[in-house]
């Protein structure tokens, strides 16, 4: 409950139990009035009919009466059926807005002694990072946002898909057509140009498919037998030997990506507390499946491939370890697990991963808690789905993918053409024309994707999340810069703002207030569900509220000096809710537009 309806649960139960006596737990229901009717909170009286022996309307009169005799702030109630609306006065909602202006830490929950971490991006070293990788960067980032505000310590991490078969795809593609380029010499970014060899390898993949299928081999034995899938298979095999030429490339070139995805971070203004490294935890991750061996959790097969079956479980049988002794995905993912617990005595672990990925967390926990770890049960898989684009729309270098890199930049230009033909950037000098353009961009990018809930799947469309119309966030931006350039101007005309306002509210300032004092309890409900959609929701809502309120009342240009200082405070307060609403989100907010 806000703090807000505690105060009218109390007052209401004080009535209810002064007329029928004491009250079993659960048997108060009270909500907030639903806006075709007038009120502020609705209490449910069905439940209290029992006590009462009288019918709903009637019931729901007496307690009304009973409430607005013996409680000053609630002013006034009526009846529809079972629902008694409760009306607050607005002396109550002044001295809210006294206590939520005062407050610098409104909105954020004290500590909990809770320790989270939340691992996002965990991208492979063998191509740059793409439109899902935006999606996953954006939620973690901002739920880790979210839940340091709900009074957790968290730890926001990031796991790099360093070895594996994928990573010698590129490797070895480099090594036989790559005539030594390098990022320097092609001018390309370093993950872009990994990723370029990773599509040439996979060229010609397919070609020896190809040639193979036609001598008589199945498209299957062809696979398998593909000289430069052995090739790359013997990589691998010379990686986990720690062959010294092998090893040294995979270094630079893996050093290439990590420059490149550093610069795509700082565009998407995302970062980590810590970096784990599948290479440094797949061997972890034998040694406890060797562990699960001896348990008798695991079996080996006689090909020499570890495995468990989870038949039983309503699963299948589950890959651990290869028959030549190199791992799986799930092997490093076991060791980097308990890595985690046990460094870091973790209370809850949150996996920001694709919904194809569903069934892997289901299987990971599953061997966790039958290799005997509790702390199983406090592994969570934060569950997102796909983004699409319209057809067409900013085809990726390769052709195959949207490209991390393309769309910022993709998002940032079309900023600066809408922000332009409205007139959004006149009297902006060059330096701040290119501030706002890169912050209306990524401002756009993150607040569509943050407002669709996670587990849907969603459609992109660039231009339509740069309409400064709607729910958008360039619409949230320009809100919040309208309100900094009215207390500019309240200022340099020598407008007196700070000190007590007196100044009796209207209904619209009355529900801004109530939609103001709403914004602790959307923060907590965004922590306890994991969605940023439901702070983005509450910042449009503020945004849009606000906006109707500018249109229809005098502010700056009100004569009553009284009324003026308060409608002043209150935008000031708005603009503030805003400003921290959307920084939960990752989004900056200008100071002018």
């Amino acid at each position: 409950m806000t703090r807000t309806e505690n105060f009218v649960a109390d007052a209401v139960l004080r009535s209810v139990e002064e007329l029928y006596g004491k009250l079993d737990a659960g048997q108060l229901q009270i909500q907030k009035t639903r806006r075709e009717f007038d009120g502020d909170y609705t209490l449910v009286v069905f439940p209290l009919l029992r006590r009462s022996r009288k019918s709903p309307e009637a019931t729901a009169a007496e307690i009304g009466e009973h409430v607005v005799a013996h409680t000053p702030e609630i002013r006034s109630y009526n009846v529809i059926k079972g629902f008694l609306n409760l009306s607050l006065d607005g002396s109550f909602w002044q001295a809210r807005f006294a206590e939520i202006a005062a407050d610098e830490a409104f909105g954020r929950a004290a500590s909990t002694g809770r320790t989270v971490m939340i691992e996002y991006s965990s991208p492979n070293t063998n191509k740059p990072l793409h439109l899902g990788h935006v999606r996953n960067n954006l939620l973690g980032y901002s739920v880790a946002r979210i839940l340091e505000a709900n009074g957790h310590t968290v730890i926001k991490a990031n796991l790099v898909n360093d070895r594996g078969i994928h990573i010698c795809k590129s490797m070895l593609a480099w090594k036989l057509y790559g005539g030594g380029e390098t990022p320097a010499s092609s001018g390309m970014k370093g993950d872009h140009l990994v990723g370029k060899y990773y599509v040439e390898f996979d060229k010609h993949y397919k070609e020896q498919v190809k040639e193979l299928v036609a001598s008589g081999r199945s498209e299957e034995e062809a696979k398998k037998e593909a000289p430069i899938m052995r090739e790359a298979q013997e990589m691998l095999r010379r990686w986990e030997a720690r062959d010294p030429e092998v090893y040294a490339l995979w270094e630079t070139m893996n050093g290439w990506v990590y420059e490149g995805f550093n610069v795509t971070y700082k565009a998407l203004g995302v970062d980590f507390d810590k970096v784990y490294y599948e290479s440094q935890t797949y061997l972890l991750g034998k040694n406890i499946v060797e562990e699960g061996l001896q348990k008798g959790v695991f079996y080996r097969r006689p090909d020499n491939s570890v495995w468990i079956d989870l038949t039983a479980d309503g699963l299948d049988e589950k890959l651990l370890l290869r028959g030549d002794g190199t791992s799986v995905y799930m092997t490093q993912d076991l060791g980097t697990a308990f890595r985690r617990f046990e460094d870091n005595r973790l209370d809850e672990m949150i996996y920001v991963v694709g919904n194809e990925q569903n069934y892997h967390f289901q299987v990971l926990k599953l061997i966790l808690k039958k290799l005997g770890y509790d702390w199983s049960d406090h592994i969570f898989h934060l569950s997102y789905g796909m983004v699409e684009l319209p057809e067409g729309k900013m085809k990726s270098r390769e052709g195959t993918v949207v490209d991390a890199d393309d769309l910022i930049a993709d998002m940032v230009r079309t900023a600066r053409e809408m922000s332009d033909e409205l007139g959004k950037l006149d009297g902006c000098t060059a330096d701040e024309a290119d501030a706002v353009s890169r912050m209306v961009g990524l401002g756009a990018l993150k607040y569509f994707i943050l407002k669709v809930d996670p587990k849907k799947t969603m459609l992109f469309d660039p231009r339509e999340s740069i309409d400064f119309n709607g729910n958008t966030g360039p619409f949230i931006q320009y809100t919040h810069a309208r309100i900094r350039s009215m207390l500019r101007k309240a200022s340099e005309a020598g407008i007196a703002i700070d000190g007590p306002a007196t100044a009796s509210y209207c209904p619209e300032e009355i529900e801004l207030v109530k939609l103001l004092s709403e914004y602790p309890a959307t923060v907590a409900a965004a922590g306890e569900n994991f969605a940023p959609s439901l702070v983005a929701a509450y910042a449009y809502d503020l945004s849009k509220q606000f906006n109707g309120y500018y249109h229809d009342h005098q502010i700056l240009r009100e004569s009553d000096a009284e009324v003026r200082r308060m409608r002043l405070q209150l935008a000031a307060q708005v603009a503030r809710i805003i400003s921290r609403a959307m920084a939960l989100l990752g989004i900056d907010v200008p100071e002018r537009m």
